[in-house]
């Protein structure tokens, strides 16, 4: 168990490659842990709460139909998803991808590092918490954890009009880094070093 800068409760057993953490916010409790099968509806309901807000927004990000529910699957079964629960229930969920993203082979502009890192990709927060600071500290929680793994960049793109994601990014000290093409479509690419 670790108790890190950010209070929060680490228990992590890297032989099986388990990982929890606990945050205590306003007398709530925040638990980041791998997502399993049993989580894909949750996730899927609470990616589809996110594509609805971005077209609400006026955002063109994940309007053609991805993420979808197959995205989600397989990023469960290759255990790169990670959930957010606030007091045992699902409210946010990420990708959460090591050294590996093709489309940040080429960007327009210069990376932070070139080591290892993580990319952090489909974030998605329930509408109930939507607006309230859970990404941010659904953000704080998932460095943590790349921190703990002994990793320490993190990588992100987002589309130039997902106001609330560069909102949190800016918030959190990510730095741009240029830009990078998915599905044929222009990305602000960020890093952060931990």
């Amino acid at each position: 168990m670790i108790v890190s800068q950010y209070n929060i409760l680490i228990f992590s057993d890297l032989g099986n490659l388990s990982y929890n953490a606990l945050r205590v916010m306003n007398n709530d409790f925040l638990e980041l842990k791998k997502a399993e099968s049993e989580d894909i509806p949750v996730i899927w309901k609470i990616l589809q709460q996110s594509i609805e807000r971005r077209r609400k927004d006026g955002s063109d990000q994940w309007q053609d139909g991805y993420p979808n529910l197959s995205t989600v699957e397989m990023d469960v079964e290759k255990q790169q998803n990670y959930v957010l629960t606030q007091n045992g229930k699902l409210i946010a969920t990420a990708a959460v991808i090591f050294n590996y993203e093709p489309t940040y082979d080429e960007i327009d502009g210069e990376w932070l590092t070139n080591g290892d890192f993580y990319v952090v990709h489909r974030v998605g927060v329930s509408d109930e918490v939507a607006g309230k600071g859970i990404a941010t500290q659904f953000f704080l929680m998932i460095e943590e954890f790349v921190k703990e793994k002994g990793v320490f960049s993190i990588k992100i793109d987002t589309n130039f009009d997902n106001l609330a994601m560069l909102r949190i990014l800016e918030k959190l000290d990510y730095t741009y880094c240029g830009e990078i093409l998915v599905r044929n479509s222009p990305r602000k690419a960020f890093e952060k070093v931990l």
